[in-house]
């Protein structure tokens, strides 16, 4: 069981600010190429399947079925002209490699009464397709045109375009995609068609888009084409710093941390030291540190980074004694927890979880080492937590009836406290850290 337990740089914004206003050409020397106009290298076929179906399938099972894919791909699929030629049937082409956050460029021409869209991450998809009326999919929403994320659930932002963008059937579109997180940003034509819209995973609505997964190209119902297709992985500095721009765009955050000292924060505050622009709690101590002001309702922003094995918290409505994760309405955990040692995890345990009520998704931390970008939502008894750009926790604390071990939660429908970390003896790191008030 485990114990209980610089902002943003000039740089840094600058950078965010030329990346949301990138032009549409995909020219820089940061973009590779993922088509070299010649072959399939580098792509398979693939029949569409739920990626954890795949996965569990044996390695025999998965070899077969990579087999007879690769067949049909072989009757449909061809590189020609520098392009890609798909005749409207058979299975759908994937990437080799999988992709987190990445920005995405491509060339698409669709025939008549055709119907197709590109994956992100394995999962479908933004829809490509035939927009005219006589095509016979406006009852669909073909006639506001192609861009959108069809599979996301009706009325969901993102589902339908912004604006119909698409040139005549039998002419090239270009599509840009932006995709942080579960956060979709999508261009068609140099139109903003997507902006900032969580895409769902098809899969499973009840978890989030997964953290990675292959570009695929669908096809059916006519001859489509792509060409220049070209792809630069987002680095974590940058998406951070990217989130953190559309975050803030709202305005009303405050700063709780100036980067230089703990001015403003109170509890056992000789147990952590500033470096580098970071708070850092020493090696070997621990306790609460909390800022000096009581809050209800809030939305906080704050990037952290782990060492191996790291484990800390978040204090939320922390009344200012006792231990965070009962006496305040929760601690939402910070911890490295695919570490070795963390091997007998409760679910309720794991990064991102309400300690010992709420398990949160798993799976999106990045690399032991990165700083990570964290969005923590608090309105009444509900507390949210978007980490890296997805939702990891959504929950309503005061519907929670089982606890982890069995423990009371004394203080977890307290109205209001302070917001803080709860240091458990491991250097991890917080900064960039902020608040806006929602009372």
């Amino acid at each position: 069981m485990i114990q209980k337990h610089p902002h943003l740089t000039l740089a840094l914004m600058a950078m965010s600010a030329a990346f949301a206003t990138r032009p549409a050409a995909a020219e820089e020397p940061a973009f590779q190429a993922l088509f070299n106009g010649k072959d399939l290298s580098g792509w398979h076929g693939e029949s569409t399947i739920d990626p954890r179906k795949f996965k569990a399938m044996s390695p025999d099972e998965q070899k077969a079925k990579l087999a007879a894919d690769a067949a049909d791909a072989a009757q449909h699929w061809k590189a020609a002209d520098a392009e890609i030629v798909n005749d409207g049937h058979g299975v759908f082409l994937a990437t080799d490699k999988e992709y987190g956050d990445v920005e995405l460029f491509l060339d698409f021409k669709i025939g008549p009464m055709g119907d197709s869209g590109v994956y992100l991450r394995g999962t479908p998809q933004i829809q490509i397709w035939d927009f005219r009326e006589e095509a016979g999919k406006h009852s669909l929403g073909a006639g506001k045109g192609s861009g959108g994320l069809w599979n996301n659930s009706a009325g969901a932002p993102g589902k339908d375009p912004l604006v119909f963008a698409d040139n005549p059937i039998g002419e090239w579109n270009t599509l840009r995609v932006v995709q942080v997180g579960a956060r979709t940003t999508i261009y068609l034509n140099g139109k903003l068609v997507v902006q900032d819209a969580v895409m769902e995973n098809y899969w499973d609505r009840k978890t989030p888009l997964a953290a990675v997964g292959p570009i695929q190209l669908q096809t059916h119902g006519s001859e489509t084409r792509f060409r220049n297709i070209k792809i630069r992985e987002i680095a974590p500095a940058e998406a951070n710093a990217y989130l953190a721009k559309l975050d803030t765009a709202v305005g009303g955050f405050v700063e709780l941390f100036d980067g230089k000292d703990l001015a403003g924060w109170k509890g056992p505050v000789d147990n952590y030291e500033v470096v580098d622009g970071a708070i850092r709690c020493k090696p070997e101590h621990g306790g609460t540190i909390y800022y000096d002001k009581e809050y209800g309702d809030f939305v906080a922003l704050v990037e952290f980074r782990l060492p191996p094995g790291g484990n800390n918290g978040l204090a939320i409505r922390y009344p200012g004694q006792g231990d965070a994760a009962y006496q305040g309405m929760t601690e939402l955990q910070v911890l490295d927890d695919g570490h070795e040692k963390y091997g007998k995890l409760d679910p309720r345990q794991a990064h991102g979880s309400a300690y010992g009520q709420v398990a949160a998704q798993r799976g999106y931390l990045r690399p032991v080492g990165e700083w990570n970008y964290e969005k923590v939502t608090v309105k009444g008894p509900k507390i949210q937590v978007e980490l890296n750009g997805t939702t990891i926790l959504d929950a309503d604390l005061s519907t929670v009836k089982e606890f982890m071990a069995n423990s009371p939660h004394p203080g977890k429908d307290l109205k209001k406290g302070y917001f803080g970390f709860a240091g458990h003896n491991d250097p991890v790191e917080f900064r960039a850290i902020s608040l806006k008030p929602l009372d």
